[in-house]
């Protein structure tokens, strides 16, 4: 079957995204004909402004009328009649969208609720030694379709000149288990020599814990950037730091998709889940003591459960 256009679905977060990337690469590869759509939550779009292999960003609102705005979205796929559907998303919605799509080739992995009725199901499987950026390739495999795992996303030049030489710090994270103590990013910035700039980035949402950080840090050259930028922004802000220090969060993706240098802190998750960094520069920061409880799930959590958050305060500060 000759394939014309295909939606890749991920509604997930900002990370999630990002580790989809290479199925864009690699259709685009194969054949420079197809269509490519991409669908997205809301907030995530921004990831694809003058993508050069996108045709179009469908952005699905979750937020406010989610059910309507789905069957609203289920309509658009429907008319416009795609050839194949890729679904990255292992949760109920996506499965729906994509089973009702009148798309001829439906994707998408087995733990999809609804993945009895695809064309075709891949397994998932966590700690098998598979990067995530792997396993979403493996949907292309009924397409004969292969490709590499490096994600990639496209950053615009930079609206302001940094300066130079300097280091990133993304000390926030959506969950409280994934992100690094302020106290500990204090102590990292008081290691940094004093010839480099310093940018904190985030979201506007993070700007507290930001200035927070560089008050206790009492550091000059220190400056918060936190929602001055875009996603896409920041991308290009760490493509010529000499170094950018993040948890395991969207930012860590977003380095390894402009191949910026990057060390990855790791607290309440692993590496081993296959979502660590791919940047030909990149590092892992870990306790090295041996904790039963870690790691204590896939995704974060909003407290340790434990009530210690002995992964994060046991890591050693060094550059």
């Amino acid at each position: 079957m000759e394939i014309q256009k295909v939606l890749v679905i991920q509604t997930a977060f900002i990370g999630d995204v990002i580790l989809a990337t290479p199925i864009i690469e690699a259709i685009h590869q194969h054949s420079s004909a197809i269509q490519i759509d991409v669908l997205v939550r809301k907030g995530n779009e921004s990831l694809f402004e003058n993508h050069p292999f996108i045709n179009e960003v469908i952005v699905w609102n979750k937020k406010e009328n989610k059910y309507r705005n789905l069957f609203a979205l289920l309509q658009k796929i429907r008319k416009t009649k795609y050839s194949a559907v890729v679904n990255c998303q292992r949760f109920a919605a996506a499965g729906l969208l994509t089973i009702l799509s009148k798309a001829k080739i439906k994707i998408g992995f087995d733990k999809n609720p609804f993945s009895a009725f695809f064309t075709f199901k891949l397994p998932h499987q966590i700690n098998n030694g598979l990067h995530e950026c792997a396993r979403n390739l493996t949907l292309l495999q009924p397409l004969s379709i292969t490709g590499n795992i490096q994600p990639k996303i496209y950053p615009p030049k930079l609206n302001f000149e940094p300066a130079r030489p300097y280091i990133c710090l993304a000390p926030a994270s959506v969950w409280f288990t994934k992100q690094w103590p302020a106290e500990k990013w204090v102590e990292l910035i008081a290691i940094i020599s004093e010839k480099h700039t310093i940018y904190l980035t985030g979201a506007p949402t993070d700007k507290a814990l930001c200035d927070e950080i560089i008050e206790k840090s009492n550091r000059k050259n220190t400056i918060n950037l936190c929602g001055k930028l875009s996603l896409l922004q920041s991308a290009a802000l760490f493509k010529t730091a000499e170094m950018n220090y993040v948890n395991d969060s969207a930012p860590m993706h977003l380095c390894s998709a402009v191949n910026a240098p990057v060390t990855a802190i790791y607290c309440s998750t692993i590496p081993e889940f296959g979502f660590g960094p791919l940047s030909d520069d990149s590092h892992i920061i870990q306790t090295k003591e041996k904790l039963s409880c870690r790691p204590c799930g896939l995704h974060g959590f909003k407290a340790c459960p434990e009530k210690h958050f002995k992964c994060a305060w046991e890591i050693e500060v060094m550059k």
